[in-house]
């Protein structure tokens, strides 16, 4: 069992959407607080702060994981995406212009988090069908109801390029 004692400050290395990443942190800090207190990565959004919500999924290693769940300490050495390190203005992620393309979203609080889960359904290869699709994307909460905006964008990107250009 882990004895380390609270506000003990531990040295954190991992890659942030492709760059080196060095810093202190307090044992107890999660990915969320680090990603948006420390690096000012604010596309990531504090929801429901308890896992619920998805608003907070970010891709660790290239899976989704709920940042306000996880440890930011739990990602040394590993490689974390968030949407500021998905496309760019200039050339979108396929999934960011299915989103765009369906109309996928509405206030858009919960999209960064529906994107990068999309990014993932779609790289494990779980953008077959509509409920498939659903299911897989189950765990991110859209409180404006883009539901079948979201599938049908999720199975367009699927379609347009396959799981490999979104791995």
């Amino acid at each position: 069992m882990d004895q380390t004692p609270p506000g003990s400050r531990l040295q954190l290395t991992c890659r942030v959407n492709r760059q080196p990443v060095a810093a202190e942190v307090e044992a107890r800090t999660t990915l969320l607080d680090f990603l948006r207190d420390r690096l000012r990565l604010t596309g990531v959004k504090k929801g429901c702060n308890e896992g619920a919500c998805g608003t907070c999924t970010v891709l660790v290693d290239g899976k989704r994981m709920n940042a306000c769940l996880t440890l930011a300490i739990q990602c040394e050495g590993r490689e974390i995406t968030t949407i500021e390190g998905v496309g760019s203005a200039e050339a979108l992620h396929p999934v960011q212009q299915a989103f765009i393309a369906h109309d996928a979203l509405q206030c858009g609080y919960c999209t960064p988090g529906q994107i990068l889960s999309a990014i993932a359904c779609i790289a494990e290869g779980h953008a077959t069908d509509p409920d498939t699709v659903r299911e897989w994307m189950s765990g991110n909460i859209c409180r404006c109801s883009a539901y079948p905006q979201i599938t049908a964008a999720v199975l367009d990107a699927a379609r347009q390029s396959g799981p490999e250009r979104h791995a």
